[in-house]
């Protein structure tokens, strides 16, 4: 293709509206353009690199045994309520009355639809284990649509679905699919990490997210240092406090803190750490007061308690001062578990604990020595606080880093959640109605695309992944008015597209600068360079994108090399 016949507008200036580096370089490059708040049409080089993503996707699940098929994207409302999920789903899912009054949304996945088509055509073990997926346009209502291609309203997605007999065949089958998306981004070129995951609004018993590292990733991703525990910030597990003896427990002594509210004000005045306090927060769990009891340096993880509560994250909020007063009669700032009325749930962290300061539930007034069991009982011990740098891996006791990190894929094993909720049954190899036995497995493909922008740039624009770039090479022809030069560049070009490779032909008439900030805007993998060493010497230049790196050589060499290069690159992992 001739960079002057690609709609490519570029732009020279940084648009206001993008704040994250791929949105920026997505725009300035002409890869996107916004059509309206998270919506944006896929320009040529965009959509070249979407399908890239694509073509990777098909591969590695048609390997792994997974057929292709495509789902409606207006769902009817119907199927929704049977799930359990209409209502429970939230404000994103955009729900639309057609004209014969029909209730319908638009997908933002499908479980339910693929459900529905499986009861009505599979029946009997013998048809089993089933694995269909689609790529297909998605759209969540997101109140706050942000980052381009990283959080918007309408994106392209592999989302995928099967079916099995038994808890062992659900296991394999996600066990293949956890291998095939190992392939999928290693094949797209990316540094990345399957971490373990909450299952959220989907439902399930376990998942796993596949996280691009990038230190502009929206996502703490906590890693062991020593073995291969990854989870997301939800999901990392604290380790469970060692059982130890206790000291000697002291006398419950109350003490006057006036106006010591806050933690730090607190333990300051008592002349204690953070550590030897445990402060009481209160919860509104689906507008129903929760205590929850905290080291007084640690924080809750909101999805570990709504977990616990059996709640979802939007029903669950912390509780405004005239709510908690309301509820125990203390101000907030002096609250503690003695006494309370209302549910307490206490972190493990408590069950290491003696004779710490908690609030008094009385103004001005905390108590020192407390201890769990001896003053107080709760309904609930579990993980409910944020993980720190500080911790243990929970798996062999090594250090934790926390990382930043792009979920870009998730797999789900679901179980019979939607099945069961859907009646979708076969017959066993015993003649009994059995519920199917589920797995779900996501990957977002325009996502992946701006993951992989925030992981490979520099400040000149992007450094793509050859698997994924839009173009593996760049031919800039440095003086179109140059007969030689010309006749040279295009012979090159000819030879590159005659063996597969994708070469774009910068053939305008520009100044050689010019081209070469757009080369690099665009982040194609090798750029070669055809100018006054080629008038001079007969040799062209290389350069290597991503490393700086670059080779001269005589023309008839180019073509070889390039493609030597292309084809190592494109090597698919054993």
């Amino acid at each position: 293709m001739r960079f002057s016949q690609l709609l490519i507008p570029t732009l020279k200036e940084t648009p206001s509206e993008a704040e994250v580096v791929s949105h920026q370089l997505l725009l300035r490059a002409g890869f996107i353009r916004k059509l309206s708040s998270g919506i944006y049409s896929y320009l040529p080089l965009g959509l070249a690199a979407i399908r890239k993503v694509e073509r990777i996707v098909r591969e590695e699940m048609n390997r792994a045994g997974a057929q292709e098929l495509l789902l409606p994207m207006v769902q009817p409302g119907d199927l929704w309520k049977e799930s359990g999920r209409w209502e429970k789903y939230g404000p994103e899912l955009l729900r639309f009355t057609d004209r014969h009054g029909r209730k319908s949304c638009l997908g933002p996945t499908h479980e339910e639809v693929i459900t529905d088509l499986i009861r009505l055509n599979v029946h009997s073990y013998k048809e089993l284990p089933l694995n269909l997926y689609q790529i297909q346009t998605k759209f969540r209502d997101e109140i706050r649509p942000r980052f381009g291609l990283m959080r918007g309203r309408e994106f392209i997605m592999k989302d995928g679905y099967s079916f099995d007999a038994s808890e062992e065949g659900a296991d394999a089958t996600y066990r293949k699919m956890h291998e095939a998306y190992h392939r999928i981004f290693s094949r797209c070129g990316l540094a990345f990490r399957a971490v373990e995951a909450d299952t959220g609004t989907i439902g399930g018993s376990f998942s796993h997210e596949f996280m691009v590292l990038a230190d502009t990733g929206e996502d703490t991703v906590v890693i062991c240092s020593k073995c291969e525990y990854a989870a997301n910030m939800e999901k990392a597990r604290c380790l469970e406090p060692p059982a130890i003896s206790p000291p000697p427990l002291l006398a419950l002594t109350k003490i006057e803190t006036p106006g010591k509210k806050k933690v730090a004000a607190v333990t300051e005045f008592l002349n204690i750490s953070a550590k030897e306090l445990v402060k009481t927060l209160v919860y509104m769990a689906e507008d129903k007061p929760v205590a929850v009891l905290l080291r007084g340096d640690h924080e809750v993880q909101t999805v570990k308690l709504a977990n616990a509560l059996g709640v979802n994250t939007d029903n669950l909020r912390l509780a405004e001062d005239k709510e908690i007063f309301d509820t125990t009669g203390t101000p907030s700032g002096y609250l503690g578990p003695i006494g309370l009325t209302i549910p307490v749930l206490a972190d493990n962290e408590l069950g290491r604990m003696h004779n710490f300061a908690i609030g008094a539930n009385e103004k001005n007034f905390h108590l020192l020595n407390a201890n769990l069991h001896r003053d107080f009982t709760v309904q609930t011990i579990t993980d409910l606080r944020q993980i720190t740098s500080e911790d243990l891996c929970p798996t062999c006791g090594g250090g934790l880093e926390l990382t930043r990190g792009i979920e870009v894929g998730h797999i789900f094993k679901l179980g019979t959640k939607y099945s069961e909720a859907l009646k979708a049954t076969f017959l066993d190899n015993q003649g009994a109605e059995q519920p199917f036995i589920m797995g779900c497995y996501g990957i977002g493909v325009s996502r992946t695309v701006a993951a992989a922008i925030e992981q490979n740039h520099d400040k000149d624009g992007m450094i793509f992944p050859l698997p994924i770039a839009p173009f593996q090479v760049i031919l800039l022809n440095l003086s179109p008015k140059d007969e030689a030069i010309s006749a040279a560049s295009s012979q090159l070009y000819d030879q590159l597209n005659k063996s597969g490779i994708e070469v774009i032909l910068d053939d305008r008439d520009e100044r050689p600068g010019s081209k070469f900030k757009d080369a690099d805007l665009l982040g194609i993998p090798y750029r070669v360079m055809v100018g006054k060493s080629f008038s001079e010497k007969g040799e062209v230049e290389i350069k290597d994108r991503a490393t700086g790196t670059t080779l001269n050589l005589p023309l008839a060499e180019a073509g070889a090399k390039l493609v030597a290069l292309v084809h190592d690159a494109l090597a698919p992992p054993q």
